[in-house]
């Protein structure tokens, strides 16, 4: 029998994400399917949203600080999924990571996701080339949006009015706080509202791969995606010429270098006060990146699965806000007074958000 597994909506009765919840028709015969999301605790789920927050927030000072000078994209890209790769494999011979027999059509599921993943990274990088930073930035606060649409228009699914509601300050005030010159080309902007709304698929198909018909766990999920996404991201490093240059740099850095390795601290100082990283410096720097992005990988695949797909769009926009907040904070950034009340407006509606998601959760056990 052919199988049935795909990302596209189904009448899949192992499907969790669709699965009704098992109510008495007589008492409630419109009975609204139940999420995963709603099934997970709420204090399991903030206990993985406040991490992956912590891992997203440590990998962007981390970034500032340390990488400033590694001007190659797609070879920090295979890092992280081959720190990925290495990571999971290691879980693996530990045992910590069980592998589900799939198919040839679910093997190939997963290298679209992963074909996917490597895409909406080159579009962003290519669109950033040909807009400005702000105008770029308020296209992607508007992933939430993207995100309630497509559910509504895939798979049938729809939210509160509250809901709805709560992510107009959520998006205004990203919006604000990114306001800056906007600067864009026709074909600037088609792009980048093309990975706005990759973005979006990437992260709808990350949470369905996981709840709906393969049923993979987070670490599973990014055991298998992780290799395919590494050897992508390297394939791209190499025809677009990163690897040649990036092997050129280092063969200069390692000729011209002759002082002693530098500790951990004295990396992080030489980075912040904008001093060349010695070579040995750098590999340091780009392990400590590596490990870092294995645990934002893990926290992000898990928060997903938790909260779902429009709270990680969500809690995206609330990041951008407090990447501006950091940078105020570490790096001196001058911001006026429409980016700082966007900030705030942006903050609030995260608030509101929450609140409407809890309430609805509460009120979900009275219902049954």
């Amino acid at each position: 029998m052919p199988s049935s597994h795909q990302l596209v909506p189904q009448n899949d009765p192992d499907d969790l994400e669709r699965q009704p919840q098992q109510f008495d028709t007589k008492d409630a015969p419109n009975a609204p399917a139940i999420s995963v999301e709603d099934t997970i605790s709420t204090r399991s789920k903030l206990a993985q949203l406040g991490f992956y927050f912590l891992c997203n927030v440590a990998l962007t000072i981390y970034n500032k600080l340390i990488l400033g000078k590694f001007p190659h994209p797609w070879l920090l890209t295979a890092l992280h999924t081959g720190s990925a790769s290495i990571g999971c494999y290691v879980l693996r011979m530990r045992g910590s990571i069980p592998r589900t027999k799939l198919n040839w059509n679910e093997e190939m599921t997963l290298l679209a996701f992963s074909v996917l993943f490597t895409i909406n990274i080159a579009i962003s990088n290519v669109s950033l080339a040909m807009v400005s930073v702000p105008f770029h930035q308020i296209m992607r606060s508007t992933t939430p949006v993207i995100t309630v649409a497509a559910y509504r228009l895939l798979f049938g699914r729809s939210y509160s009015t509250e809901t709805y509601l709560s992510l107009i300050p959520i998006v205004l005030g990203v919006g604000m706080t990114t306001y800056g010159e906007y600067y864009f080309t026709v074909a600037g902007f088609v792009l980048t509202f093309l990975g706005v709304v990759l973005a979006v698929a990437k992260t709808i198909a990350t949470n369905r791969i996981m709840t709906g018909s393969l049923k993979l766990s987070p670490m599973e999920t990014l055991m298998r995606m992780s290799p395919l996404a590494f050897i992508q991201a390297l394939f791209i490093a190499w025809v677009s010429g990163e690897l040649s240059g990036a092997t050129a740099a280092a063969k200069s850095s390692i000729a011209a270098a002759a002082a002693a390795a530098p500790s951990a601290a004295q990396v992080a100082a030489r980075a912040a006060a904008g001093a060349e990283l010695s070579p040995l410096g750098m590999l340091m720097a780009l392990i400590g990146n590596g490990i870092l992005a294995f645990a934002l990988n893990v926290s992000s695949f898990t928060a997903n699965k938790a909260a779902g797909a429009l709270t990680m769009t969500v809690c995206g926009n609330v990041k951008q806000c407090l990447t501006v907040l950091l940078g105020i904070v570490f790096f001196n950034v001058t911001i006026g007074f429409t980016n700082g009340l966007g900030m705030v407006v942006s903050l609030a509606g995260a608030a509101w958000y929450s609140f409407v998601e809890l309430r609805a959760k509460a009120a979900a056990p009275a219902s049954k």
